[in-house]
């Protein structure tokens, strides 16, 4: 699947290889932009992104006038072809239309498709569906539409698969996430560390988010920003045992906190995820050399996107990714944050 945090990762980058995948409105001017319009970027609350521009406009917003999202863009040949695909899958999320049938539609063949298609968006046409699906559920959800009627509405064929994969789609049953996440309970912890402030937030089946910041409020504030309606409550008592197991990581010497996981991500980020976790301690490696690892030997941009997106600090350590050329990168939690790492992981192992 690929979430909202991908695509708004995309916005904040004014990422080229996503414009006309997608688009993004803002419900303080109404209006919906692409994701390189050069305006000022808005506030990640309330952000709605939409497949189509026609889907836009439904919802009741209007086109942006500096970055004219309604026109298509100037893209490479290979570029644009994704961007139809993206196209004609977002007109009708609710068929299956095969490879050969895309790449047909786009005048390409369907091994290029597949390849121009995950090197640009990092992930398959199939799991682009999949995304528009989510969409169509989550705003249906949302516009009160009824469970059923959007379970059908989306295009699943069953609304018991729904509830099976909905902790990895929504974090939540879809009713819970109907009501703005109502029902569903997240409980945190925020305590000193090394490195600053240290927010752990679990559900009952793992740790669903690791933050690090200078304060407390604004911590707590992200945490709660996506559900609005979530019930999310101090827990210091029962986080305890996963809190010192990953304070106690960033001691010198320490191993790395292996911890029950609650996280929604897609099939990709799961598999860089779990890459990351295999980079020993003291150790560091490129984005291209992770793509290497998980089969995406051009991925590399991906994989930055999904190292961009892991909302579990230190416990997945994507501060051990760093450039082709040995430069550190960038990282969600400071830059500062991320040579301190590397350099007391470093002299712990004596590289």
């Amino acid at each position: 699947m690929v979430n909202e945090t991908l695509l708004w990762n995309a916005v904040s980058n004014r990422d080229a290889h996503w414009d006309g995948a997608f688009v993004y409105a803002v419900p303080s001017t109404r209006v919906y932009c692409r994701p390189t319009c050069p305006s000022r970027r808005p506030r990640r609350a309330g952000v709605s992104f939409f497949a189509t521009t026609a889907a836009a406009r439904a919802a009741g917003f209007r086109a942006c006038r500096r970055c004219h999202p309604d026109k298509p863009p100037s893209l490479p040949p290979g570029v644009e072809r994704v961007r139809r695909a993206c196209a004609a899958i977002a007109a009708n999320p609710e068929a299956s239309p095969t490879l050969a049938a895309l790449s047909r539609l786009v005048g390409t063949g369907p091994h290029h498709l597949l390849r121009t298609f995950k090197q640009l968006l990092g992930v398959s046409p199939r799991e682009y569906r999949d995304a528009c699906r989510i969409g169509a559920l989550k705003a249906g959800l949302r516009n009160g539409h009824g469970v059923a009627a959007a379970t059908y509405d989306a295009g699943y064929g069953s609304g018991s698969r729904v509830y099976e994969q909905s902790p990895s789609m929504l974090g939540m049953t879809p009713a819970s996430y109907a009501r703005g996440g109502k029902g569903a309970t997240v409980g945190y912890v925020v305590v000193a560390s090394p490195l600053g402030r240290l927010l752990v937030a679990g559900t009952t089946r793992g740790v669903c988010a690791v933050k690090i910041g200078a304060s407390d409020r604004a911590l707590e504030a992200d945490l709660r920003a996506e559900f609005p309606n979530a019930r999310v409550d101090r827990a210091d008592r029962r986080l305890a045992g996963w809190v010192a197991t990953i304070v106690a990581s960033l001691e010198r010497g320490a191993p790395d906190p292996r911890l029950p996981l609650d996280v929604r991500a897609t099939a990709f980020q799961r598999r860089v995820w779990r890459e990351l976790q295999r980079i020993p301690r003291g150790a560091t490696a490129s984005y291209g050399e992770v793509a290497r690892r998980v089969g995406r030997p051009s991925a590399a941009r991906a994989v930055a996107r999904a190292c961009a997106t892991n909302p579990i600090a230190i416990v997945v350590p994507c501060h051990r990714v760093v450039r082709g050329n040995g430069e550190l990168g960038g990282y969600h939690w400071g830059v500062d944050r991320k040579r301190r790492l590397l350099e007391e992981e470093a002299k712990a192992s004596g590289a």
